[in-house]
């Protein structure tokens, strides 16, 4: 499994349907793509959530993305990462 980070912005005319039930069904959508959703964290600046979730490759995370773009009008920009011991052990 590999670490992503999520970050989502919402669509306009998205802000409304915030709830606890379409919370539920993003995780839903991450576990059925293979995922595990980490952490949650609804952020200020440039995003409005930040999602900190394991999936075995790339491609799962992608489809994850653009399955969350078209059910809940929220964009995802995504970033691997990986923990400071990881990056420590490659030095």
């Amino acid at each position: 499994m590999s670490l992503y980070l999520m970050y989502g912005k919402y669509q306009t005319g998205t802000m409304q349907d915030i709830s606890s039930e379409r919370t539920e069904k993003a995780k839903q959508v991450i576990e059925e793509n293979g995922g595990t959703l980490k952490a949650g964290y609804a952020v200020l600046g440039r995003s409005d959530l930040l999602f900190i979730v394991d999936f075995p490759d790339i491609a799962d995370v992608v489809k994850t993305s653009l399955t969350m773009k078209d059910m809940f009008g929220i964009s995802f920009s995504t970033n691997g990462a990986m923990t400071i011991e990881e990056f420590d052990k490659l030095f």
